[in-house]
């Protein structure tokens, strides 16, 4: 089974109006930075969660 990506390291490719877009250099993904932004939250939580329950 893959393991899924982490984006540790990203570059922005694109900017259009109130859109930016970056691709991560592990993977090679593009998506808005919007959504990396919410992928950082929702990890931060996950590992919030994980501490809390130990």
């Amino acid at each position: 089974m893959a393991t899924a990506c982490k984006h540790p390291r990203v570059r922005i490719v694109s900017r259009h109006e109130d859109a930016e877009y970056v691709e991560c250099l592990e993977c090679g993904e593009v998506f808005d930075s919007e959504e990396f932004n919410d992928m950082a939250i929702e990890e931060t939580a996950s590992e919030e969660d994980v501490a809390e329950n130990d």
